[in-house]
């Protein structure tokens, strides 16, 4: 190569085209070269050699040794490489060098490529656009929850039907509900009731009317044939008594008949039976009541029956029962004794909810189905109910299981076990020594055994996705890890990455790494994780960075380190107490930069006083003590013990808001832990402030309601019109935002966990999945006659809601509910004067705030009142001096403004008379002091809002002003106006 060729490599050259040498990039890099170079009007050809000549319709300047390609000049309508004598180039032709020899092509005669035959548009939605502003219509919501298995053992067992002896002894529970005399009979085609009319036939009246109708003349006939009939018999019965006996006449023997008619007429059916079971999810949301006045008259009947000596004759007849069964088990007759058999109760009823029946204990009908909520109902007590006859039973079950089981019947034993002994974990485990993964996992979710058990066995069965949704649902996947390790590390290791992959997926980075970091193999894939961890700031921020020197990170890692722990800011927005904390326990993997770094984030434990309020003295001290042992021990030497500053007790933050309201509308608003904040403006699209008010970043998506993942990654942005919601999901470490769905719901609430959302829709709770496609409910509470009324309040663990249940007698029950979180245990229900719902604001502790509505004796005062669990209480809201007038006593005139809350923080507002603006005092749950006051000078009577999200506690008013705080109120981190630009 001549001296003027290699210059004309390093020189910036004007390139018409590129060639790119593909047999040694390979296509897929060439490709990206293409497509990063393309522009409008541009041709791609092939060269016989396989190489690509792109050429390009305007001049391109660029460097020859940094070009995607060998450079071409153009010269007279050719195309001459860079470091080719081009003075023989003819117009159309293309002219380079390859190994010292001049090749010459004629372009028009080169193969034509297109790059849109690269682009694959499957997997791509056509969304057609409509008009500016018009809002979608609603999507079908998709039902997905997870049904109960009906775990069929009976069926799978081979046993056929019951004897007829045993079909004539639970008739009644076979029926469903027990036929009486005067129930109307259910008409079928061709049967009596679709006969024609005739002539003399009277007229159909109405079910009620009609057993109105017939009770009353019942009690006509029986009033005028049946009780002189009666009177008559007694009247003989006594005269051949003391005719044979020369006594007086016994009446026990007639009101002993009474009685047991009376005890059956009126005995219901004992609990589990399937005739009760109802459908998978059927009744989800409604709790078992008591038993019934008819169970309870019939129970005390049978009582009495048994005080008579008509008992020797119940006691009789359940003695044959029990002989029958011994000896059919005892025989190995496991047709008749398995289809023949009694259920045992694993818990013994309690002694104030029990009734008595006089009947044989009630059979399953039909299939038998795992029965969860049995447990739920009252119980039955029956003269073979002792201790004595359930050991009989316990001993026969437990033998045959055992005989069973020797024999190959495994199906028949763990029909024994899970049905008859009531040992659903003892079946599981029969059914999952012998392969049978699938059917146990089926058994142990349909009785709701231990949630890592039911994950651990639908993972080896293979249904993964059945696998992981437990585990999310019921939050058991650390447990489910654990108990895969000790057996199956392979599989522990592929539910931990599946685990790492779910989080991931609903924009928890950091918990895609707490999943993934115990397993040294799948460090390395959460690389990704971390990078977007870091982008999010504060403690996410540090906590990201300490993994990410752990995993070998260069300078530029290090470097931000530094800048954290050796900065100014508050702890809080920063994260420099969690990136201290994480270096405790987190060494990294260069001793000496772990060494520079331990020295400063001890320093920064000093000048910050702690590692924050999150960790006790205790554990403070232990990570203070492991950052000492690797810092300089020079500088070591010099650092005394960390001191938290004192606060005082009872005190509170007290703020003032900007002195006039900003030129944005502010309909919801949340201080992320980075330290901006996230402004939601309506129609003017959402923003992202910094703590000095600039705009750091916007999007032009309306909203008027954030909904924020507890994690902190991602926001839902929701835009109201009408009954109609749009809903958008926004990456806060990407930023980027993408429409998910419009719906048709009532209510929304303003915090998740990042994938499953909790709305209300005419059909009560409905869970939907965020992460799908469409909207998809995977869970559901109340329905039916059962509705909530107010809003939800929603913490991580937990929530709550005033429900109102339908009439039953009377006026509706109204109650306080609250729920346990992600698996909705109910734990409480509380009930709740109506009258004081209205006005109410619910926490998600369990407790109804309520303003006292009774006039306050005195003026500027208000007394909120704290009901629900626990005992009530009060706390009285007094104006302060300094908000007091200048011609009047403090707060005289003031309005009511609102009342609202998040989670179990509370805000209450005044408007102050003579348009001062509003006051506002902060609480959390029923405390006996507020926990701060702040005056929004000038704004109007709407009132303030609150939303409690990670370390900050933020309230805003509509007129576009914005104030938070510190969790602990400490200190005031935000307190500006939000305004156009």
């Amino acid at each position: 190569m001549s001296a003027t060729s290699a210059g004309a490599f390093r020189a910036t050259v004007d390139a018409t085209g590129f060639v790119l040498d593909v047999p040694l990039i390979g296509a897929a890099e060439a490709a990206g070269r293409v497509l990063a170079h393309w522009q409008d009007g541009a041709d791609l050809r092939g060269l016989p050699d396989g190489r690509w000549l792109l050429v390009l319709p305007e001049p391109v300047g660029t460097r020859a040794d940094r070009a995607p390609g060998l450079p071409l000049l153009g010269r007279d309508g050719a195309l001459v490489a860079v470091g080719t004598d081009g003075a023989q180039a003819a117009a159309g032709q293309l002219l380079l060098t390859t190994v010292g020899l001049m090749d010459r092509h004629q372009i028009d005669g080169l193969a034509k490529l297109r790059p849109a035959d690269w682009l694959d548009p499957a997997g791509l939605t056509l969304r057609r656009l409509g008009p500016v502003g018009a809002p979608a219509a609603p999507e079908p919501v998709l039902d997905d929850r997870p049904r109960r298995p009906a775990a069929d053992l009976r069926t799978a067992a081979g046993i056929g039907p019951r004897s007829e002896r045993a079909r004539r002894l639970t008739a009644p529970a076979e029926r469903g509900r027990p036929r009486r005399w005067w129930s109307r009979r259910p008409t079928a085609p061709g049967a009596r009731g679709d006969r024609p009319r005739r002539w003399w036939s009277l007229p159909r009246l109405p079910a009620p009317v009609g057993r109105a109708v017939a009770v009353a003349g019942l009690a006509l006939l029986f009033v005028l044939v049946g009780l002189p009939l009666l009177a008559g018999l007694a009247h003989l019965v006594v005269g051949l008594v003391r005719l044979v006996a020369g006594r007086g006449l016994h009446l026990s023997t007639l009101l002993t008949g009474l009685l047991i008619g009376a005890a059956f007429a009126l005995r219901r059916r004992a609990p589990g039976t399937a005739s009760e079971a109802s459908a998978p999810g059927a009744a989800e949301g409604r709790r078992n009541p008591g038993p019934s006045w008819r169970s309870r008259l019939g129970g005390l009947l049978a009582r009495l029956a048994l005080r008579t000596p008509a008992a020797r004759l119940v006691r009789g007849r359940h003695a044959r029962y029990l002989r029958e069964l011994t000896r059919a088990f005892e025989q190995r007759r496991w047709e008749d004794a398995l289809r023949d058999a009694v259920r045992l109760s694993g818990q013994s009823p309690e002694a104030e909810r029990a009734w008595l029946s006089l009947g044989l204990p009630r059979r399953f009908a039909g299939p038998l189905r795992p029965t969860p909520d049995a447990g739920g109902r009252a119980a039955a007590v029956s003269p073979l109910s002792g201790p004595t006859v359930h050991e009989l039973l316990a001993d026969l079950y437990r033998k045959a299981a055992e005989g069973l089981e020797r024999e190959g019947r495994i199906d028949e034993a763990a029909f024994v076990l899970a049905d008859l002994l009531d040992a659903p974990a003892e079946a599981v485990a029969l059914l999952d020594r012998h392969g049978r993964g699938a059917q146990a996992a089926e058994l142990a979710e349909g009785r709701e055994l231990a949630a890592d058990l039911v994950v651990r066995l639908w993972w080896r069965a293979g249904d993964r996705d059945r696998a992981v949704r437990t585990a999310y649902r019921r939050g058991a996947f650390s447990t489910a890890v654990e108990r895969l390790t000790a057996t199956d590390p392979q599989s522990a290791r592929e539910l931990r990455a599946a685990w790492a992959e779910h989080r991931r997926a609903a924009g928890d980075r950091l918990g895609a790494v707490e999943a993934a970091w115990p397993d040294e193999t799948l460090r390395p894939t959460v690389a990704a994780d971390l990078r977007d961890a870091v982008a999010l700031g504060g403690p996410a921020r540090g906590r990201a960075l300490a993994h990410l020197l752990a995993l070998g990170a260069g300078e530029a890692t290090r470097t931000l380190a530094l800048a954290v722990l050796d900065g100014d800011g508050h702890p809080d927005t920063t994260g420099r107490p969690a990136l201290a904390a994480a270096l405790a326990g987190l060494p990294g993997a260069d001793r000496a930069a772990d060494r520079e770094l331990a020295t400063a984030a001890a320093r920064a434990v000093v000048r910050d006083g702690g590692f924050g309020g999150s960790l006790d003295h205790r554990t403070g001290r232990a990570l203070f003590d492991g950052l000492v042992k690797r810092a300089d021990p020079l500088a070591a030497a010099d650092l005394p013990r960390p001191r938290r500053s004192a606060r005082p007790t009872g005190a509170g933050w007290a703020a003032t808001a900007a002195d006039r309201p900003g030129t944005l509308p502010v309909l919801d608003a949340a201080l992320l832990d980075s330290g901006s904040l996230l402004v939601a403006c309506g129609q003017a699209g959402v923003r992202l402030l910094g703590p000095d008010g600039r705009t750091r970043a916007r999007w032009d998506v309306p909203a008027d309601q954030l909904v924020l993942a507890d994690h902190g990654g991602t926001a839902l942005l929701v835009a109201r019109y009408g009954e109609v919601a749009e809903v958008s999901r926004l990456d806060l470490a990407t930023r980027a935002v993408r429409r998910w769905t419009a719906l048709r719901v009532r209510q929304i609430v303003p915090s998740y966990d990042g994938r499953q959302l909790i709305t209300v829709d005419e059909d009560g709770i409905a869970v939907l999945d965020t992460l799908a496609r469409r909207p998809t409910v995977v869970w559901r509470e109340l329905g039916g006659d059962q509705g909530v009324t107010g809003r939800i309040a929603r913490t991580p663990s937990g929530c709550a809601a005033v429900v109102v249940s339908g009439p039953a007698v009377g006026a509706p029950l109204t109650e306080l509910w609250r729920w346990d979180l992600p698996g909705w245990e109910l734990r409480s229900r509380t009930a709740l004067d109506p009258a004081a719902v209205t006005g109410a604001t619910v926490l998600a502790s369990g407790r109804l705030i309520v303003p006292d509505p009774d006039p306050t004796p005195e003026p500027g005062r208000t007394v909120l009142r704290f009901l629900g669990e626990g005992t009530d209480s009060g706390l009285t809201v007094q104006e302060d001096e300094s908000a007091a007038r200048e011609d009047g006593p403090a707060g005289q005139g003031d309005e009511p403004a609102g009342l609202t809350a998040d989670g179990d923080h509370w805000a209450f507002t005044r408007a102050l008379d003579g348009g001062r603006g509003i006051r506002l005092t902060a609480g959390e749950g029923a405390a006996s002091a507020p926990t701060g006051l702040a005056l929004f000078p000038g704004a109007d009577r709407s009132p303030v809002r609150v939303r409690r999200h990670g370390g900050a506690v933020t309230y805003w008013q509509r007129g576009g002003r914005v104030l938070a705080v510190s969790a602990d109120g400490s200190a005031v981190l935000a307190n500006l106006r939000v305004t156009i630009g």
